[in-house]
């Protein structure tokens, strides 16, 4: 068997592989109207996730009142990614057909780390991915690099030997600082406007298509 070019497909999860913004903005506004705050619309809320979910309750709410906001916020949302989380079209598929075909798999996530497992087991795609990573546990979240610095560290790998899937013009920037080839999917919370002036190697209209994207990458170069 030759050896592939792509050893490392690592994912972004919202907005990349799963849809979870109904439960994010049933939380937020639960969180806000707790502290008699006002409720946000759920267009503004998705334009703003995947900073992490203390960034996105920082830009609705008053430093004096974050941490009871967070608080309320992360406990209302581990039951509420149980009703309404999805996986994106295609996904499922993608991650079957990598899986079968051996390649490895992580996850890349601004999220914190307990709600990504709660949404990756309630999806059922917990045991596709051989690394997860998230924003909680570094000093410095995406759109710096450090997140794919420690995941191509933990398998021993080069930047060109890793593909970043995402869907946020910080992915990009993430994938780019880190010196790895980004594929970004038109089903997040940028504009295709935002993600082409950016000007990833690859933009898709859905992640499915990351499968054909590894095929180039993989091909034999002499044919």
């Amino acid at each position: 068997m030759k050896k592939r070019n792509i050893q490392l497909i690592a994912f972004d999860l919202d907005g990349t592989l799963m849809d979870a913004y109904l439960p994010v903005c049933r939380s937020l506004n639960y969180a806000l109207q707790k502290v008699g705050l006002p409720p946000v619309d759920n267009e503004t809320i998705k334009r703003t996730v995947g900073w992490g979910d203390k960034h996105l309750l920082r830009t609705l709410a008053g430093e004096d009142e974050i941490e009871e906001v967070v608080a309320i916020y992360r406990e209302h949302h581990a039951e509420s990614l149980k009703d309404g989380t999805e996986l994106l079209p295609g996904a499922a598929d993608l991650l079957r057909c990598l899986k079968d075909q051996g390649h490895r798999m992580s996850i890349a996530s601004n999220r914190p780390t307990k709600f990504s497992y709660i949404a990756m087991d309630y999806l059922g795609i917990t045991d596709y991915f051989d690394f997860v990573l998230c924003g909680d546990v570094l000093s410095r979240a995406k759109p710096h690099p450090e997140i794919l610095h420690k995941t191509l560290a933990n398998f021993s790998l080069e930047p060109r030997q890793a593909l970043y899937v995402g869907d946020m013009v910080i992915d990009i920037e993430t994938a780019k600082g880190a010196g790895v080839k980004v594929a970004a999917v038109l089903t997040g919370s940028s504009t295709k406007e935002e993600i082409a002036a950016l000007d990833p190697e690859y933009i898709m209209e859905n992640v499915f298509e990351v499968k054909d994207i590894l095929e180039e990458l993989n091909r034999d170069s002499n044919g």
